[in-house]
């Protein structure tokens, strides 16, 4: 997609919907010559068609952030959702979750014997009707237990009626150069271990459950069931430059105007300024990141600062500045922020719009 079709105001975001479409068939057809089940999590786009796509292509279910996204996609019909994230489960919560597990098949994270217990007890007769999978740290070390502490946060929660049905992990410190092979081994091994020790206490393990983009189609044998992949639906600049997706795999841009321009005189360096600042663009730059976005058709563009409403893009002297009024595309560097920022997207195809998408889950952050 290398036009941004008349009508689109800028800054917007643009989905083409047949790389969309490719990723998701890639991803799809990759975990099945695995054996592996997906479960993608939707945190990355929030949006009930792609996850319609995501089923239709053979997910066995998804995965969220929040009880908030779990509500908006079971009310959209989807069967099968696992929270992965260390809830801390209070009174209205339960309530929620009791809701949920009565449309849906529902799984949700734990890592702490006390935060097992306070779940089961809040959650009382209806405790058993939950399952609870056990994070494991597979050297992210944000949370997460060690796979030798499993066994005391099963007993915990099969003692105040869960149902433990195994461990997950996430490989977060695959988000970095040269480390997404050495951080799925971390995730095999620490899964493998997890997942023995609940079985050598007695406890029937059913799903272990990994993955992240930067890992997903790593080949080789894997200890895991099935892989919680998100970002690889669209790609973002983190992952071109992880070297995890290519350019033509990026199916998220975000439309921008030149509304600045400055040649280098007076000490000023050559520049223009976008329309697409950290309001739609996010704010993430990793420290090894080049800048906080990319241009596709200027590779070579520095996108060095962002305010609100501005993007500054240090210009390479190889090509022209271009004018005031120029439409470029902009890959934001963690795209799940980008789609968190918005209320809809613009669906492309071949540079036609053919669809405007609601971002339903965007805010439903408890």
């Amino acid at each position: 997609m290398n036009v941004i079709p008349a009508e689109v105001v800028t800054p917007a975001v643009l989905i083409d919907v047949d790389v969309l479409d490719r990723n998701i068939e890639r991803m799809a057809a990759s975990m099945l010559g695995r054996g592996l089940k997906l479960r993608p999590h939707v945190k990355t786009h929030k949006t009930l068609e792609i996850a319609r796509k995501q089923l239709a292509a053979g997910a066995v279910g998804i995965t969220v952030a929040t009880i908030g996204e779990a509500e908006v996609f079971a009310a959209d019909g989807v069967k099968d959702i696992f929270i992965a994230y260390p809830l801390w489960v209070e009174a209205p919560h339960a309530d929620r979750l009791r809701a949920l597990a009565a449309a849906c098949r529902l799984a949700v994270g734990v890592d702490s014997a006390e935060s097992a217990t306070t779940m089961g007890r809040q959650l009382g007769a209806d405790a058993g009707s939950i399952e609870v999978l056990i994070e494991v740290d597979s050297g992210h070390h944000r949370s997460g237990v060690l796979p030798s502490e499993v066994v005391e946060v099963a007993k915990a929660a099969a003692a105040t009626g869960l149902t433990v049905s195994g461990v997950f992990t996430f490989p977060g410190h695959s988000y970095r150069p040269g480390m997404p092979t050495g951080a799925a081994g971390n995730e095999n091994d620490a899964l493998g271990l997890a997942a023995a020790a609940l079985t050598g206490a007695g406890f029937e393990v059913t799903t272990i459950s990994g993955g992240s983009t930067p890992t997903a189609l790593i080949s080789g044998e894997s200890a895991a069931t099935e892989l919680r992949p998100g970002v690889y639906v669209f790609g973002d600049a983190q992952q071109l430059e992880l070297e995890r997706c290519s350019w033509d795999e990026i199916a998220l841009t975000v439309a921008a105007t030149v509304v600045s321009r400055h040649e280098a005189a007076g000490g000023n360096v050559r520049r223009v300024v976008l329309d697409s600042g950290s309001k739609i663009l996010g704010s993430d730059r990793p420290d090894w990141a080049t800048g906080f976005a990319r241009l596709p058709e200027y590779p070579e563009a520095k996108v060095t600062a962002l305010s609100e409403h501005h993007a500054t893009v240090v210009w390479p002297d190889s090509s022209e500045l271009p004018p005031l009024g120029t439409r470029l595309r902009v890959i934001p560097n963690h795209v799940c922020l980008t789609m968190n920022l918005v209320d809809q997207v613009t669906v492309v195809r071949g540079g036609t719009v053919v669809e405007q998408w609601a971002v339903a889950a965007r805010g439903r952050n408890n």
